[in-house]
């Protein structure tokens, strides 16, 4: 939607990615959160499920961090495009993997 509203394809890309480094800062500190409360909520032990939930966000933050820091100054440079997009697109894919199972996990257990 950038690359038509904007209509310079390098205006666009900047744009984007300061949108994706954004979006990185945000997941991080979301991430932080939900780790505080998943460690809060397990007391003195982390049983099973706890364990899960630390990991699922754990598995999370460092695809965000990986994506920003090793994919998205390949992207920038411009080197092997389809490669790093690709790459960075299946990150993202892992973080809403986590995220949608963490969610469905939370969603079952008030229920």
């Amino acid at each position: 939607m950038l690359f038509a509203r904007l209509g310079n394809p390098v205006v666009a890309g900047n744009f984007a990615g300061e949108l994706f480094a954004a979006q990185t800062w945000i997941a991080l500190g979301c991430g932080l959160v939900l780790l505080v409360h998943a460690r809060a909520g397990a007391g003195a032990s982390i049983d099973g499920p706890a364990r899960t939930t630390i990991s699922l966000t754990v598995i999370a933050l460092l695809l965000a961090l990986l994506q920003q820091y090793a994919v998205a100054p390949h992207i920038l440079a411009r080197e092997n495009l389809r490669l790093w997009h690709g790459l960075g697109s299946g990150m993202y894919l892992g973080q809403w993997v986590c995220a949608g199972i963490l969610l469905w996990r939370m969603g079952r257990r008030t229920a």
